[in-house]
């Protein structure tokens, strides 16, 4: 054994320590997300909002451009007021302050432009979709549940299934420690959670296991996809602020994907206001 290889039992202990903190950070977090996603509108808005600063953020820390503060506070200030004007309902207005942002950031960098506009790009996309999903007062929640629970499940049936089955690796090149396995587990998972949707009378069986199956692939996808922007740049946790899980990036990269392509698709069906509408009711 060389001197900086771990022995077989401290990486076993080690692997213990993350999943206590895993399992103790997603008991509260978990619970506080669905109360102000139930309670929607202001709560809601403001907390979506905050989510969607922190993945700018942290995506210029990822790319190595946080430095400059004045990429890092204008795109900071056009996601803040367009969280507000959302909250407002002035939907209209904030897509305009949003591209103003976007044309801001891009101006104000002095490289990496692509990467900058992207950042930015995919912390809008998830403020936007995150918030008209949550929109619609009937099916809004139930819409954004659906989301979340698929999200989740996924992330946990394939934590262990991928841990308690191993074989070949999913794309070793990006995510190393993700299997077929793991990715198949996690897809089991969400058309289960899609199907107690369905036994509850929430919509079309049918419907919700294509939902389900659909936005647990494109969850996965997501992970992948920060996965390999993370290794481009040879960063390993986009930050450390949850404890276990790395940063906002980290833990959120499926929800980003998933929503912003249930948004689409609801829009195509139920228009701006009935997002979450379009999505649930056939």
């Amino acid at each position: 054994m060389t001197e900086g290889e771990a022995a077989p039992g401290a990486l076993a202990e080690r692997g213990a320590r993350n999943l206590l903190m895993r399992v103790i950070a997603a008991s509260v977090l978990a619970p506080a997300a669905i109360a102000i996603a139930y309670a929607g509108g202001w709560l809601w808005a403001a907390l979506v909002t905050v989510a969607a600063i922190g993945l700018y953020v942290e995506w210029l820390m990822i790319v190595g451009e946080a430095g400059w503060n004045r990429v890092v506070g204008s795109g900071i200030l056009a996601l803040g007021v367009a969280g507000l004007l959302l909250a407002l309902g002035q939907i209209e207005v904030a897509l305009a302050v949003l591209v103003l942002g976007l044309l801001a950031v891009t101006a104000l960098a002095q490289e990496r432009h692509v990467w900058i506009m992207a950042g930015f790009g995919y912390a809008t996309a998830a403020e936007l979709s995150s918030i008209l999903v949550r929109l619609d007062p009937v099916e809004g929640f139930t819409a954004l549940m659906l989301i979340l629970l698929v999200v989740w499940v996924t992330d946990i049936g394939g934590y262990f299934a991928g841990r308690g089955i191993g074989g070949p690796k999913l794309w070793p090149r990006v995510s190393p420690n993700k299997t077929w396995a793991g990715a198949f587990g996690g897809f089991v998972a969400s058309v289960a959670v899609a199907a107690g949707f369905a036994a509850c009378g929430l919509g079309r069986t049918g419907v919700l296991l294509l939902l389900g199956s659909a936005l647990s692939i494109i969850s996965q996808l997501g992970d992948l996809f920060e996965s390999a922007v993370k290794r481009h740049f040879g960063v390993k946790d986009s930050s450390h602020i949850i404890p276990g899980h790395g940063g906002l990036l980290d833990r959120l990269d499926g929800f980003v994907a998933a929503v912003v392509v249930a948004a689409i698709f609801g829009f195509l069906r139920g228009g701006v206001d009935g997002v979450g509408r379009g999505l649930m009711v056939w």
